[in-house]
Formats: C-alpha cells, sequence, structure tokens
C-alpha cells in the first residue's frame, strides 16, 4: 500500500515515513499543497496523511481540491486523514465536512494512526471483515501474516504487499507498473523483475495455483481457489 505523507515539519515528516516503511507501507512525502497537488495527479496513493497548516497554504485547500477535481486525479475519492495540532470541535467537524475521512490531533500514537489507516483503506476497499480471506488463504494487515489451511506461512514483506493486493480484487489483473506503483515509492530502487521474483515466492509457498499469468497483461488470482 502506497502512502501520501504531506506535512512540513521535518522531523514529524521523517518520523512518519521510517515508522510506516518499516509497518510495511511505501511511503512518499510532501511538504506543500502545490507540490503535493503535483504528486495527487501524477501517481496513485492508496491514502493521504494530511497536515493542515502548511508552508505554502492549509491543507484544507488540497482537501478541497481533491475533493472536486471531477475527473483530474487517479482517484480522488480516495481516504484522506487529517493529521493535526487543531484541536477544537470546530474545527474537527470543518475538516470531516470539507471530505477527511478521518480527524487525529498531534501528538498522535502510531499504533493508533495505523489502526485507523487499516480502517479507512478496509472501508475503501468496501470490506467490513478486518481479514482478507480467498480460499484456504488468510492475510491480517493487523499483524501483517499469513495463513495457507491454518498454518502460518513466511513470507517478506514485499511479497505480503503483493499478496494483499491481489487477494483484495481477485479476478482483477494488475500488470507490472500497477503492482510497482503501489509497492514502490519514489525513493526506491527497483529491480527490473522483482515483481517477477516477488510472485514466484508466493507460488513456491501458497501453491502454483493461487495466482495466474495473463500474458502480456499481468498477473490476478482466480475468482475461486481451493
Amino acid at each position: 500500500m502506497r502512502i501520501l505523507v504531506v506535512e512540513d515539519d521535518v522531523g514529524i515528516a521523517q518520523g512518519l515515513r521510517t515508522n510506516l516503511r518499516q509497518r510495511g507501507y511505501a511511503v512518499d512525502v510532501c511538504d506543500g499543497v502545490a507540490v503535493a497537488w503535483a504528486a495527487l495527479r501524477a501517481e496513485s496513493f492508496d491514502a493521504v496523511l494530511l497536515d493542515l497548516g502548511l508552508a505554502d497554504g492549509d491543507g484544507s485547500t488540497l482537501l478541497q481540491r481533491l475533493r472536486s477535481s471531477q475527473g483530474a486525479l487517479p482517484d480522488p475519492a480516495m481516504p484522506v486523514l487529517i493529521m493535526t495540532a487543531r484541536d477544537g470541535v470546530q474545527a474537527r467537524i470543518a475538516g470531516l465536512d470539507q471530505g477527511a475521512d478521518d480527524y487525529l490531533t498531534k501528538p498522535f500514537d502510531m499504533d493508533e494512526l495505523e489502526a485507523r489507516l487499516r480502517a479507512l483503506l478496509r472501508r475503501a476497499g468496501g470490506r467490513a471483515q478486518p481479514l482478507v480471506r480467498h480460499g484456504a488463504i488468510e492475510l491480517n494487515p493487523a499483524t501483517r501474516t499469513v495463513q495457507l489451511h491454518g498454518q502460518r506461512v513466511e513470507i517478506s514483506p514485499r511479497e505480503f504487499a503483493v499478496l494483499r493486493l491481489l487477494m483484495e480484487s481477485p479476478g482483477r489483473v494488475l500488470s507490472r507498473r500497477q503492482l510497482e506503483e503501489r509497492l514502490y515509492d519514489w525513493e526506491s530502487i527497483v529491480d527490473s523483475n522483482a515483481i517477477e521474483v516477488h510472485i514466484h515466492h508466493l507460488r513456491r509457498k501458497l501453491g502454483s495455483q493461487c495466482i495466474q499469468t495473463m500474458r502480456g497483461v499481468g498477473y490476478f488470482m482466480p475468482q475461486e481457489l481451493p
């Protein structure tokens, strides 16, 4: 999952980047409204963590532009979590009414932030259950663990990310480029065959039929799995 952090405090931004990366997310950071808007127009993100007090304007301006983009963005409905020191009731109401999906005041606990982020991603994916199940495979985003027939399977963070994307949309074909865009941030160095390697490892651990290839198009998880 790829997250855009819009935060102009360098220390907070770097702390979020480091912590979320350790938890398996790809994270990009922007320090202002203008650069964040350019990033949102050019790239696909799964969620935005948005500060309100930015150097070149108010984060609410970016939020309003995002929600009224009318096709200018890859996904104008992407979840937005406001994270700000503005803790007044009216500020929270205004943020939610402007289109934010959640509101968290600083300082906050990283475990709570990630729990809220998981909930946003779950709702955005149309799921009510915290676990992702398909066939005999069960994936737990909270603990970042995978089970096959009730037995835990050890997989790497990147393999987990690939599996999660495919499991959340069974039958949908994702190209290598689409997978790379969701797994790697701007600072990542991506080997040309990285996705193929992750797919190979997942097939070896979970069964050769769990992920199938549509030649020349991409990869998908069948609608029905044993």
